[in-house]
């Protein structure tokens, strides 16, 4: 079986799970309790906080651990937006129209409950957010400018530092959605201009259930988890040490091995995306041509149901995807290819193909399973 779903989760690297044991099974303890076992685990939870701020270029009091990065996204939407609301009256927020359903449900919320307005940037037809929209949305109550560094269904990267820009001008801060493009792009928050980055271990290498939001200690934020004051007070719960540890050692092999893995993979997403568009008809790419996350190729196929489409890849030994994971199973067209502007029924035929960093393929052979694929599902075979 050739896998290629990795945007939706990869594979634990053995490497993440040689590190994790330890604390799975000696040195279990609770990092709050006073005694041997448990300051053992606390000290690894410091080390692996360390390590990620090392990467991420902030401070270790920086870095706050979640359960993922739908959480992490929530934590920083309503906890930065809720803080400044209480601070200054702040009462408006900006994202796109792109976003994954952690951000979008998130802002949803704060205007459902809290009576936030809420700025959905349109996208234009590669799915690019263009900053000046940034800039000509910001307003003097903007709490905040929530944006994903790469669109999870196309690939499609974003100009988060003319975004940065843009809102810094105006003193707003800046948060960016970085499941994605975590082990393809750079990551450094001082380079982006950004204030606040959430991650997901299981797009790295690392298990499911462990993220991160790391938000600079001058942005206050408000916690959406309370109870026992863990994590500097930003998030209640006792602390996943072993995952902590795990997405450390994840996010620092991603970060060794990025710009030669990212050349090696963006030349077999290249081959292979040239080889469907000449050999298939009805292929249309989706998503920028040039800024796109390495392992990302995502097409329509016109007049063909995008899941009979998979269902036959996965026949010939080809596992894929028609979009975001959390979506699966919505009779609805993405809503990231509407916002496009690619219309309904053509959105529904969407199959989205990911390469991990260990990918290994040739792009002919996935070419011709595709071509074969498609072929059978428009002859009704």
């Amino acid at each position: 079986m050739l896998y290629l779903d990795n945007a939706a989760t990869t594979p634990v690297r053995p490497e993440v799970l040689e590190a994790m044991m330890p604390f799975l099974t000696r040195w279990y303890g609770n990092p709050s309790s006073h005694h041997t076992v448990g300051e053992a685990a606390a000290g690894a939870l410091a080390d692996a906080r360390a390590r990620v701020a090392r990467i991420l270029g902030m401070r270790a009091g920086d870095i706050v651990f979640t359960s993922g990065g739908t959480e992490a996204n929530n934590l920083a939407v309503k906890g930065i937006a809720i803080a400044a609301h209480a601070r200054r009256g702040a009462s408006h927020v900006i994202t796109s129209a792109i976003e994954h359903e952690s951000i979008l449900e998130s802002v949803d919320y704060l205007a459902r409950i809290h009576g936030f307005s809420v700025s959905r940037l349109p996208v234009d037809g590669d799915a690019r957010i263009d900053p000046g929209d940034v800039a000509a949305a910001l307003r003097e109550d903007t709490a905040l400018v929530s944006v994903g560094y790469a669109n999870n269904e196309v690939g499609t990267v974003q100009d988060v530092a003319a975004i940065a820009a843009a809102a810094h001008a105006r003193g707003v801060p800046v948060h960016i959605d970085a499941v994605q493009a975590a082990g393809w792009l750079p990551l450094d928050a001082a380079a982006l201009g950004v204030d606040a980055i959430s991650l997901a271990g299981h797009k790295l290498g690392a298990p499911k259930g462990m993220g991160l939001l790391a938000v600079r200690g001058r942005i206050p934020i408000e916690p959406v988890l309370h109870g026992g004051g863990q994590e500097r007070g930003r998030r209640s719960g006792t602390e996943n040490v072993a995952g902590a540890v795990g997405l450390a050692t994840a996010l620092e092999l991603a970060e060794a091995d990025r710009a030669a893995s990212a050349l090696r993979v963006s030349g077999v997403r290249d081959a292979f995306i040239g080889g469907v568009l000449a050999g298939v008809t009805t292929a249309t790419l989706t998503g920028d041509r040039v800024h796109r996350l390495p392992g990302t190729a995502s097409f329509t196929f016109a007049r063909t149901s995008g899941e009979a489409v998979l269902l036959e890849l996965e026949r010939r030994g080809v596992v894929s995807s028609s979009g975001s994971a959390c979506a699966a199973g919505s009779d609805e067209p993405s809503h990231v290819l509407v916002a496009m502007g690619i219309p309904a029924e053509l959105a529904q035929t969407a199959v989205r193909f990911t390469f991990g960093h260990d990918t290994r393929v040739d792009p002919g052979e996935l070419t011709r399973a595709v071509q074969a694929s498609v072929a059978a599902v428009q002859s009704g075979a």
